[in-house]
């Protein structure tokens, strides 16, 4: 006889393989989950037995039999499951009954269940108010506790708006700046080494807690006297910055000409206004003044170093915090450091410059060094992976592309942040002179109209200006077009034709070339109009060689035909003097036959040259006056 033992089964410690790769990388099979397991062995059970007896049978046959296969051996490690398959069997009946009461107990058909009526209990008036009171009172200390909680919390959280936490103001600080703590202290960096700056100045700072008394902070229950409001809490920490970076400082740059300033522009970062009076700041602020100060320290400091290295025609001066550079001639560009602190009261505030601000030569001092510390950090990948770091990639292919000494040469260049920024203002000046030359002509000249058109995409020393000569009212007649590039120490003209001139940085020169493009606009303007009236052009001259020499450029000239031949306008455009214009009539009035000529045709050769004034005739300007002019000689023929 047998007895079901309870037995663990358990799965083998290593999976079975699933496979073997080439390289002798066995994949085994995942393990099963529980559910898995569960539903293999389930399958092994044969729910068909109904009965013990049926169980007790086979295993009397299995003692009986001798030799034992397969199956009966894979039948006999079924037995050990033998309550689990009762259990299931007598959970399968008890459902079915459930759901057999639950039929009958709906349907109301074969059985009704009635409530069965309990014996009433003796209830006590006195027990039941006491019980009721002993429960509100319980309610009662629940509510005040809880009410007692939340104004703990808000006269907590109304005090921590004044009171800052120590903590809070370090995790600010430490959002925005660099910290680390070395032994019982806290210390800062604020300068520019992480971002590629390699000025040996270091920016340290100590950060403290503030002490009790020092906070000054008014609770938010007691108002100030007057009703004014509390005051403003000042920062739990303090921060100790080095004497050297306290105040404020800018980089100044002057250019000047015979103790005049040309132009002028100072460099501040934002946020460093001039130190208060008050000494406790807030952190943030006096941090940013210190990264000002050194941040302008370092810019002078490079370009001192390159004042000094540079070997220019005219060299460069460093005295003290100023730096003297030769920018054109008579011309000096002069850059200062100026600091000054809270306790120095000696040294004035200089007095703003009255000439414009010039925002590019700002901007650019600010981004040149910024370009600096790029480059230090930022170095060109190597082509390919395993070459060496640090040569650009035109260098890298100037072995491929055969480059000869002088490319190489010039790869090797590169412009220092003085050479910049005396270029800038180099190319200030030639602008701001470029400009008044044209304003000056446009103030003197009224006819023609002269309109400047300068690019608003422009680089730091390179810009362009579209000069536009035309009449008024006969735009669509003539329009004389110039170009003139303004670049650092000469200007390129493009005129109408094609022609290419390059010119200094002599703002006469300018002059002279706007005056000679004017007359020959007057000359081609009256061409174009003799056209529209049906006048003949016979000939014209940008250099007539003829009449008084002119002390700027050339006289220009042209002659015009009448419809019928009979009337002759000579038209004479001279730099200086102006526009002259003669009218000649044919046939000659003073033509009388002689021995010599005696044929009437040569009175038709045209008479003498008589000078028209302009200035008595109608019209708005000189085209005007010259269409009236063709005009009434071409209805009086």
């Amino acid at each position: 006889m047998s007895y079901s033992v309870n037995i663990s089964v358990e799965a083998p410690i290593e999976n079975q393989i699933q496979e073997i790769t080439y390289d002798g990388t066995e994949i085994y099979q995942p393990p099963l989950t529980l559910s898995e397991s569960l539903a293999k062995y389930a399958q092994k059970i044969d729910f068909s037995k109904t009965s013990e007896l049926d169980v007790k049978k086979e295993e009397s046959n299995e003692d009986d039999k001798s030799d034992t296969d397969s199956k009966d051996a894979f039948q006999s490690s079924l037995w050990p499951w033998d309550s689990v398959r009762n259990k299931l069997r007598s959970a399968l009946q008890e459902i079915g009954v459930l759901a057999d009461v639950l039929v009958i107990s709906k349907d109301k058909r074969y059985l009704v269940l009635d409530p069965v009526q309990q014996e009433p209990l003796e209830t006590k008036p006195m027990v039941q108010i006491y019980a009721r009171k002993k429960a509100l009172a319980g309610a009662a200390s629940v509510l005040l506790a809880g009410a007692e909680k939340m104004k703990n919390s808000q006269n907590e959280t109304a005090r921590s708006r004044t009171t800052l936490d120590f903590h809070i103001e370090l995790l600010r600080l430490r959002q925005n700046w660099r910290l680390k703590k070395v032994s019982n202290t806290i210390i800062g960096d604020l300068s520019y080494r992480t971002t590629g700056s390699k000025y040996l100045q270091t920016g340290t700072f100590e950060v403290t807690k503030a002490e009790e008394d020092e906070k000054g902070i008014s609770p938010p229950s007691s108002p100030l006297p007057g009703g004014s409001a509390p005051l403003k809490p000042t920062s739990a920490l303090r921060v100790s910055i080095p004497t050297e970076l306290q105040g404020v400082a800018y980089i100044e740059v002057l250019c000047q000409k015979d103790q005049e300033d040309l132009c002028s522009a100072n460099l501040c970062m934002l946020g460093s206004g001039p130190p208060p009076s008050n000494p406790d700041m807030h952190w943030q602020q006096k941090l940013e003044a210190a990264q000002n100060v050194l941040f302008c320290k370092e810019l002078f400091n490079q370009l001192a170093k390159e004042a000094v290295q540079l070997q220019a025609p005219i060299p460069h001066m460093v005295v003290g915090n100023q730096i003297m550079a030769t920018v054109l001639p008579g011309i000096q560009l002069i850059i200062g450091l100026r600091h000054s602190t809270s306790g120095d009261k000696k040294q004035p505030n200089p007095p703003p410059s009255k000439s414009d601000h010039d925002h590019v030569l700002e901007h650019s001092l600010h981004q040149l060094l910024r370009e600096v510390h790029h480059k230090n950090t930022h170095h060109p990948f190597p082509h390919p992976a395993t070459g060496p770091l640090g040569p650009s990639k035109k260098r890298m292919l100037a072995g491929p592309m055969a480059a000869d000494r002088y490319e190489l040469l010039e790869m090797t260049k590169t412009q220092t942040l003085l050479e910049q920024i005396v270029q800038q203002a180099q190319h200030f000046i030639m602008r701001m002179r470029t400009e008044y030359v044209l304003d000056t002509i446009a103030k003197e000249v009224k006819d023609p109209l002269i309109t400047s058109h300068w690019n608003t995409l422009n680089s730091p020393t390179q810009s362009c200006v579209k000069i536009h000569i035309s009449t008024h009212g006969y735009d669509a007649v003539c329009r004389t077009p110039l170009i003139i590039h303004v670049g650092q120490k000469n200007l390129k003209c493009i005129c109408r034709d094609g022609k290419v001139m390059n010119m200094s940085y002599e703002p006469q020169e300018l002059r002279d070339l706007i005056f000679c493009h004017i007359n020959q606009h007057q000359i081609l303007a009256v061409q174009a109009l003799a056209k529209t009236m049906g006048w003949q052009a016979l000939g014209n001259s940008n250099h007539l060689g003829t009449g008084t020499v002119e002390p700027l450029g050339n006289a220009s000239s042209c002659l015009l035909s009448s419809p019928t031949g009979d009337r002759i306008i000579a038209v004479r455009c001279e730099p200086s003097t102006g526009t002259q214009v003669s009218v000649a009539h044919s046939p000659r009035t003073d033509f009388f036959p002689s021995r010599l000529v005696t044929e009437r045709k040569w009175e038709h050769l045209g008479g003498q040259f008589r000078d028209v004034r302009l200035d008595k005739m109608e019209g708005r300007n000189f085209l005007h006056k010259m269409e009236l002019l063709m005009a009434s000689l071409t209805s009086s023929s």
